[in-house]
């Protein structure tokens, strides 16, 4: 017979508790997501407004500004459908620590890294694209992170290895006063 203990409540929950993802959008469209940033930020400038208004505002001013609120929310509908039509979404997630640390070892520093980085902990050009694959909840076969290291655009292809490197050092503990 076993009994329950504060510990078993607790050691539940830590088990239960998802690891951390880190999504990563791409648009193929930079005037549609030009609209989207922008209409994002009307609806939520007219919100705001909206709320600041106070008791004694004139009805009519009231009206106005709820309508142009209504109007704020109808853009931004239809930028976000646009959007998400012309986004493509990739997830990552954390691995487990000993999978990262075996990742890392399949992955050693050249001599030309530890050259570069006396602290080098791996050789990138290798690394980066196997944590890609690995940390990818879509699949992402290692072949494709290989080619989009090699042919994306840099600034695409630092947000995606930023994704994925960024989710292995995501934090989730708060430690201090309640």
């Amino acid at each position: 017979m076993t009994s329950s203990t504060a510990w078993d409540a607790i050691q539940k929950r830590l088990d239960s508790m998802p690891k951390p993802t880190q999504v990563l959008r791409l648009c193929a469209d930079p005037d549609v997501r030009d609209r989207y940033h922008t209409a994002k930020q009307t609806a939520e400038r007219a919100e705001e407004y909206l709320k600041s208004l106070g008791k004694d505002a004139d009805k009519d001013g009231v009206a106005l500004v709820r309508k142009q609120v209504k109007d704020a929310q109808n853009e931004l509908a239809a930028a976000r459908e646009a959007y998400d039509a012309a986004t493509a979404v990739l997830t990552f997630q954390a691995l487990e620590r000993g999978a990262l640390r075996d990742l890392i070892k399949e992955h050693p520093p050249l001599e030309e890294d530890e050259e570069q980085d006396s602290s080098a902990e791996f050789h990138f050009e290798t690394f980066a694209p196997a944590l890609i694959a690995a940390a990818s909840t879509d699949d992402m076969p290692l072949e494709y992170a290989q080619q989009a290291m090699q042919t994306w655009a840099l600034d695409d292809w630092k947000a995606l290895w930023g994704a994925a490197w960024s989710v292995q050092q995501r934090k989730r503990t708060d430690l201090g006063k309640d």
